[in-house]
C-alpha cells in the first residue's frame, strides 16, 4: 500500500467557521492542529505547538503567510512549517483540502 494509499482524510471544520487571520484549534487522531484562513481563501493547517516552548500557535497572530508564537513571538510560516531565522525549527504542515466549503486534513 503507498503512502497515498493510506492517507486519510479527515473532515475539522467549515470555511464559515474561519475568521481571516485568527487560528482555529482541532484535535485529528490524537494530534492538535492549527487552522489558518489567510486573506485570499487559502486554507492552512500546522501543529499547534511552537518547537520553542510549546506555545499555542492557534492563539498566535497572522501576518501574511506566517504566524507568531504568542509565548515568544517565534514568526513560523504556515506554507512549510519553517521557524524564520534567527530562531531555527519547524512545525509539522498538513495538507488541506476543501470540498463543498467542507475543510478537510489529509493525515499519513
Amino acid at each position: 500500500m503507498s503512502k497515498v494509499d493510506s492517507a486519510k482524510k479527515i473532515h475539522v471544520a467549515n470555511v464559515a467557521d474561519l475568521s481571516v487571520g485568527i487560528g482555529q484549534r482541532v484535535n485529528v487522531l490524537g494530534e492538535e492542529i492549527a487552522l489558518f484562513k489567510q486573506k485570499d481563501g487559502t486554507i492552512r493547517a500546522i501543529q499547534n505547538s511552537c518547537p520553542h516552548k510549546g506555545g499555542p500557535l492557534s492563539e498566535g497572530i497572522v501576518s501574511g503567510e506566517h504566524v507568531f508564537c504568542p509565548l515568544h513571538d517565534w514568526k513560523i510560516s504556515m506554507k512549510d512549517g519553517k521557524v524564520q531565522a534567527p530562531d531555527v525549527g519547524c512545525v509539522k504542515k498538513y495538507d488541506v483540502e476543501v470540498v463543498d466549503e467542507a475543510i478537510y486534513v489529509v493525515m499519513d
